[in-house]
């Protein structure tokens, strides 16, 4: 699909986003909301939509923070990049925050699953997740 043929009603696909990252995700949203309300509103629109289930019952390849994930974009070129807290991204190293509308797009969606999303520049593109890996962690 090319920018061309964005289709604006097309539905979104489902997400499922653990509770553990939902309340981690809502209280980010919630502390940025005045500086950035663009990017704030986005992530709390996808924390609304999304199946909120129970951090051990998350399936192994759901895109949620800490994953490393393959995808594709318009330009069909395989990228590899980790989802992250704001304060831990950097590009150079493939290292994407949840707030930059490309990470905004990746949370919860499942290996496979492709989605259409908006660039700063209101430039419109199409993301196909390919892989998804996370590691085990301990949650607090």
């Amino acid at each position: 699909m090319t920018v061309n043929e964005f289709n604006p009603r097309k539905k979104k696909p489902m997400i499922v986003i653990s509770a553990v990252d939902e309340s981690r995700l809502g209280g980010l949203a919630a502390t940025v909301s005045t500086r950035m309300p663009d990017l704030s509103g986005e992530l709390l629109a996808e924390l609304e939509r999304a199946k909120i289930i129970p951090h051990h019952s998350m399936p192994e390849k759901i895109v949620r923070m800490g994953s490393t994930l393959e995808y594709t974009s318009d330009d069909s070129q395989k990228r590899q990049v980790t989802l992250v807290y704001p304060g831990d991204a950097d590009i150079a190293l493939g290292k994407i925050s949840i707030l930059a509308p490309i990470g905004t797009a990746m949370i919860g969606l499942s290996q496979v699953q492709s989605i259409e999303w908006a660039a700063r520049d209101g430039r419109r593109h199409l993301l196909r997740v390919i892989t998804v890996s996370n590691e085990v962690e301990a949650v607090n």
